[in-house]
């Protein structure tokens, strides 16, 4: 795997972008019977410009799958990553505008919900760790990308505080981050005629109907799904990336109040979670 030294890099010169969710996140795109048809769409390929963080906290070219070895417990396919990487990339060098390094800090797990998301947690925990260790040698955190909810959808109870539970999450997020406006691209759940349609619903009203400052709903509904009418296909994931990025050059661009992170090295050594 390409190690990429980026020793020395000014604050500035990579925009931070944090993938976090569950499984349509991760990317379950060309997968079947746990077994990935290892199918990367053009729009998916990689670039020397496009990094990804790995489990060591490391940068390193960054390649589908970008949550191999992160939602290591699952079979990991295509995801909306590396097309919103490559979208965002190639409207900075034809506009001339932002950063030509894009870093992208997964951080996805299938088959989590939200609570297991709330402030504290591990998996919580280990995203701000992800992202403050992504940030520590230079660079602007721009926005997070969230797909999750569906395994809200399928308890009542959870859907029905679901809203409650995702505006928590984001105030948590951008306190926890110094970043109070942070561009919080959350996406719509979008799943077929299941016996919990009606808190699927729910949960779609939760996210469509967030009145935050900054924070913009993409709706995956009617992007092509799996037979499991659950994970979305190579191909929809492939539309959902540029979704993500024509929505963050609609509302992000003009954001330009990166994260002070002064305090990341210290924060990294205070922190117990790896």
């Amino acid at each position: 795997m390409d190690e990429v030294q980026i020793d020395g890099v000014s604050s500035g010169d990579m925009d931070v972008f944090i993938l976090s969710g569950q499984s349509n996140m991760a990317g379950r795109g060309g997968v079947s019977a746990h077994k990935w048809d290892s199918f990367i769409p053009p729009q998916c390929q990689s670039h020397s410009s496009i990094l990804r963080l790995n489990p060591h906290l490391q940068w390193e070219k960054a390649h589908v799958p970008l949550h191999a070895d992160i939602d290591k417990h699952k079979t990991c396919g295509v995801g909306p990553g590396m097309t919103f990487a490559n979208t965002v990339l190639k409207h900075y060098r034809d506009n001339e505008k932002g950063s030509y390094r894009i870093g992208l800090v997964p951080c996805a797990i299938g088959g989590t919900a939200i609570k297991e998301w709330e402030k504290g947690s591990f998996l919580y925990n280990s995203m701000i760790h992800r992202t403050k260790a992504a940030l520590a040698r230079g660079g602007v955190l721009r926005a997070i990308l969230w797909y999750q909810g569906e395994s809200d959808a399928t308890h009542e109870k959870s859907a029905e505080c679901y809203k409650e539970n995702l505006e928590k999450f984001i105030h948590d997020v951008r306190s926890d981050l110094q970043q109070p406006n942070l561009l919080f691209l959350q996406v719509a759940i979008s799943m077929g005629d299941l016996p919990y349609s009606e808190n699927v619903q729910k949960i779609r009203e939760a996210q469509l109907g967030i009145n935050i400052p900054n924070v913009y709903c993409i709706d995956a509904k009617g992007l092509p799904q799996h037979e499991d009418k659950l994970h979305l296909t190579t191909e929809a994931q492939v539309q959902l990336g540029k979704m993500l990025a024509d929505a963050y050059l609609k509302y992000g661009l003009s954001q330009d109040s990166p994260m002070n992170c002064s305090e990341c090295c210290q924060a990294l050594r205070d922190c117990s979670v790896i």
